[in-house]
């Protein structure tokens, strides 16, 4: 019975795709932003189950991948495209830049799979971290629009860059250290600790609206980190 634990979370990770996209469809961001995060929830906790039940096997791993196509890939392309396309001052061919998250998801997700470099860190910005960013902006904008800084974000042309830029990160040879945790020691997961703490702080004092720096902070922690070593 516990060999099929794992995958019916995965199964559970793309139905919470498919929902957030019924509701990004709708306008309604706040609740697609949630399914999208309970989504990622279900994908973190099937691998960790699949290792703790020795269950892990290719049909795991691909399955993952297509999960996570719909709910890091296709949602995240599809919200850029409905924010672009509520824009009255742009082509209306635009809008459909927001795709090209979908387009960088769908390579980096494939790539993943052959990978053999990503089981402890990462290599380019995973998809999931990818898809809060974008989800959030929505939000971020109907809550926070007297800060210059937002209203920045959610210009049509720096909506456009950060999609392409996205496409890049997701697949760049940049290493990104990893949330999953095998066996814990200070030492060796400390900058874990330290990202952890810090995000919860953020996302105390500022809720959502931390998502975007929390991501930025990741990157940017990651580097330095790289840097060091």
């Amino acid at each position: 019975m516990t060999k099929y634990i794992p995958n019916l979370l995965t199964l559970l990770n793309l139905l919470c795709g498919c929902i957030a996209l019924t509701f990004a469809a709708q306008n309604m961001y706040i609740w697609a932003f949630a399914f999208v995060a309970l989504g990622i929830f279900f994908d973190f906790f099937d691998g960790f189950l699949a290792r703790l039940f020795n269950v892990a096997g290719p049909l795991g791993v691909q399955l993952d991948s297509l999960a996570d196509m719909v709910t890091s890939g296709v949602v995240p392309g599809y919200v850029i495209f409905q924010m672009l396309q509520s824009q009255t001052n742009i082509h209306p061919a635009l809008p459909y830049a927001g795709f090209i998250i979908t387009l960088g998801a769908c390579y980096r997700l494939a790539n993943f799979n052959i990978d053999t470099r990503q089981s402890d860190s990462f290599i380019g910005l995973p998809t999931p971290a990818n898809a809060l960013f974008f989800l959030s902006l929505p939000i971020v904008k109907d809550q926070t629009e007297s800060l210059m800084l937002f209203e920045f974000l959610v210009n049509p042309w720096v909506l456009i860059a950060l999609a392409v830029l996205s496409a890049w990160i997701m697949n760049a040879e940049l290493p990104l250290f990893s949330l999953k945790v095998k066996h814990f020691s200070w030492q060796t997961h400390r900058v874990q600790v330290i990202f952890l703490a810090i995000s919860v702080v953020l996302i105390a004092l500022l809720w959502i609206q931390a998502v975007p720096l929390i991501i930025a902070f990741y990157v940017l922690l990651s580097a330095i980190v790289r840097k060091r070593n």
